[in-house]
């Protein structure tokens, strides 16, 4: 399944900071209906994902009714992100 939105990087304070992308109602409505197929456990979802013209692997998040999109600091730094920034994410989920 591919899936394509637009999001905010925004902060998950913790130990050390991480940096998410949200996916919305809809794309995380999507995720949620192949999650049982795709999870390795505890709800996490590999996906392979791309911003820009930097493509990673990476694994979703669940929290609440929605899916974060974890942002590497690598792939922050190939495409001169940072907090705030709005960006689009594809993101493939193989079922």
């Amino acid at each position: 399944m591919d899936l394509r939105f637009e999001g905010e990087i925004v902060p998950w304070r913790g130990p050390a900071p991480y940096y998410f992308v949200e996916a919305p109602e809809e794309a995380s409505a999507a995720i949620e209906a192949v999650a049982a197929l795709v999870t390795y456990g505890w709800g996490a979802i590999p996906v392979r994902a791309r911003i820009g013209r930097t493509e990673f692997r990476t694994s979703l998040f669940p929290r609440g009714d929605l899916y974060l999109v974890p942002i590497k600091i690598a792939v922050r730094r190939a495409e001169g992100l940072d907090l705030g920034d709005v960006v689009t994410v594809e993101l493939h989920l193989a079922t």
